[in-house]
């Protein structure tokens, strides 16, 4: 075998660091602070105190390998910790802080977390786990709504007497750079230990074209918290390319964001469904309040995009939807939905319908769907099966060595997501494995009948979800949240599904609520749905007899 001649040369964050200093120390990272005032800064001031904090944290005892976490919201001090800890060899650990604070100190404990650092306003969250995870030595605040209370490490006060220059550490690409924890919804959440080359290759593909192809130019909207998943790599994206950023802080209702695309001229943002639900009603009720002609797309992930949201985004408003799938294990992206050159002569309602489907695989992922004997499927867009991944920002394992089992001997990563795959490798989620309903033995996809039901004029949200049948074992019940002022009957709804499903498919039955409940990702949270209307339909089986 011949061997190559090129530099080994390492995939690390802190080239990122280094490239963002000395090449793009103009360029600007703006945060809305709890007041909703802005902080701005440059890259060359987010340089100077990434130095200072790795100081700061040195002084502290943090080695190489120690777990630094994170509870904070999307602002610039919580970037400056994205890039100090790795880029000093230990591991930014972010704490999601919309779990439940049983959940949180299960994950601290479970990471060894050494020093946590917390916005002032997330203190109160924070004193309800701390005390049961004992391997933190030091809390820092960050004084986001008021100076750090007395017998707490203040940020600012620690930064300030630091240097401004760090020797930061020849690394290994394979060093671990952040640890990111699933939401849990099913067991324990689960650890995933990225390394800078993940992390660097993950950027570098959402860089090209035909996927976010982000650059200098771009003003980056990250709604997508930091604090999960890595903000599916936004951040370190942007300051590779020396993009502009954008903080909403803990501001993200729909008026705080659509102020922020419109003011701070923003060309790409991030965020799940239900954020960007909010703001196409708003868009609705008020088109043209806001400039939001420098938007060039909207990237949504998460949970799968309903239809009619993505074609009410382009036709009633002139915004591109950018539909993506990922999950933690992915670093997180893996596949991206958006038309290619052979789909050009399609109808618009056909390439509509592939902007829909959670798209194909992103460069360097490989996809492939099994049956449940783990057979290998064709990609025949009707087959149904569980979508496994690999490629270099999959994970290998979790944390800890737990879940074994979602890891296969030939090395893929089985994501739980039952799918279909086309000809041309598009993927289309039809469900969770954990969410199909199962119907006197055969599958009725629970996501393409909330899709249908959110195409309803009337209807905000829907989720369809398993409810116990004796007959059938399972049927579908939907749970519907309307439209402010709006209403439909139950009978309404189902004359609006029939039209594009069989009649086996149809709910058995509707539940109007205020509101679906959700996980701490803004997921819907399926398994609240079935603990309390599980029996619905056997207790109105009952009730007619």
């Amino acid at each position: 075998m011949l061997t190559g001649r090129m530099m080994d040369f390492p995939l690390t964050l802190t080239h990122f660091l280094e490239r963002a200093r000395t090449y793009f120390g103009r360029s600007e990272v703006v945060s809305r602070q709890p007041d909703k005032s802005l902080h701005r800064y440059t890259y060359a001031d987010f340089y100077r105190r990434t130095c200072k904090l790795a100081h700061a944290l040195t002084r502290l005892g943090v080695k190489p390998g120690d777990r630094v976490a994170s509870l904070s919201w999307n602002h610039h001090r919580h970037l400056e910790l994205y890039f100090a800890v790795p880029s000093m060899g230990a591991v930014i650990h972010t704490l999601n802080l919309r779990l439940h604070p049983n959940d949180l100190g299960y994950i601290a404990r479970h990471a060894e977390d050494r020093v946590v650092v917390v916005d002032r306003s997330l203190l109160p969250l924070l004193e309800k786990f701390i005390a049961s995870v004992p391997s933190i030595q030091h809390v820092i605040v960050i004084p986001d709504d008021g100076p750090a209370p007395e017998g707490r490490l203040d940020y600012e006060k620690l930064l300030e007497p630091e240097q401004d220059a760090f020797a930061w550490p020849a690394l290994d690409e394979r060093t671990a750079a952040m640890l990111c924890y699933t939401s849990g919804t099913t067991g324990n959440p689960k650890g995933v230990l990225y390394t800078h080359r993940s992390c660097v290759l993950h950027a570098l593909a959402l860089c090209t074209s035909d996927v976010f192809g982000i650059g200098e130019q771009d003003a980056i909207l990250p709604v997508v918290p930091m604090f999960h998943a890595a903000a599916w790599g936004m951040p370190h994206a942007a300051v590779f390319t020396g993009a502009r950023l954008v903080f909403p802080g803990p501001h993200l209702d729909p008026t705080s964001l659509l102020e922020l695309m419109a003011d701070e001229r923003v060309t790409l943002a991030a965020g799940v469904p239900t954020i960007w639900l909010g703001i196409l009603a708003l868009l609705d009720q008020e088109p043209k309040r806001w400039d939001l002609r420098s938007v060039r797309t909207m990237a949504i992930g998460g949970s799968a995009a309903p239809p009619a949201m993505i074609d009410g985004f382009l036709h009633r408003h002139g915004l591109v939807v950018t539909h993506a799938w990922g999950m933690t294990e992915l670093n997180p992206v893996g596949t991206l939905a958006r038309p290619r050159r052979q789909h050009e002569h399609l109808p618009q309602s056909e390439r509509l319908a592939l902007r829909a489907t959670q798209g194909y695989a992103l460069p360097l992922v490989e996809v492939r769907h099994v049956s449940d004997a783990g057979q290998v499927l064709p990609w025949d867009g009707a087959t149904m099966g569980e979508l496994e991944v690999r490629g270099p920002w999959v994970a290998s394992s979790y944390y800890g060595g737990e879940g074994a089992d979602r890891f296969t001997p030939d090395g893929w990563f089985k994501t739980g997501d039952v799918v279909t795959l086309d000809a041309d490798g598009y993927v289309r989620i039809t469900d969770r494995s954990k969410d199909v309903i199962k119907s006197g033995g055969e599958w009725i996809s629970s996501v393409d009948l909330e899709n249908a039901l959110m195409a309803h004029p009337a209807v905000l949200e829907a989720a369809v979800f398993a409810a116990k049948d004796p007959k059938w074992d399972e049927r579908p019940l939907a749970a519907v949240v309307f439209k402010p002022g709006q209403s439909a009957t139950k009978e309404e709804l189902a004359a609006h599904l029939e039209k594009r499903f069989v009649k086996w498919w149809l709910p058995d039955d509707y539940v109007f609520i205020p509101q679906i409940p959700r996980t701490s990702t803004g997921k819907f949270l399926k398994t609240k749905l079935r603990e309390d209307y599980g029996n619905y339909l056997l207790e109105q089986q009952r009730k007619s007899t």
